[in-house]
């Protein structure tokens, strides 16, 4: 049985750093192009949400690392809620 929970505890999942939303009527999404600009409801220094299977497993602030950008993390949920979220 610890084999099988090793196993499942390497399982790779998809982890999603929200950094905003918009709502855009469909003709303005049509006009985009490269080099436009989407204005997001969010300031540089607000926590942004850390989604697993969509669903929060904690939040962070965005921070630059070298010439990348990362997120450091501010809370995490719960391990019953990060579970759910995993589990779908």
């Amino acid at each position: 049985m610890p084999t099988d929970i090793q196993t499942i505890l390497k399982l790779e999942v998809p982890v999603i750093v929200q950094i905003g939303e918009r709502h855009m009527a469909l003709d303005d999404i049509l006009a985009l192009s490269p080099g436009a600009i989407v204005e997001l409801n969010k300031s540089a220094d607000d926590e942004l949400p850390l989604l697993v299977n969509n669903k929060s497993v904690g939040t962070g602030t965005a921070v630059k690392v070298g010439e990348k950008f990362g997120i450091r993390i501010e809370t995490v949920n719960s391990a019953e809620e990060r579970v759910e979220a995993i589990s779908g």
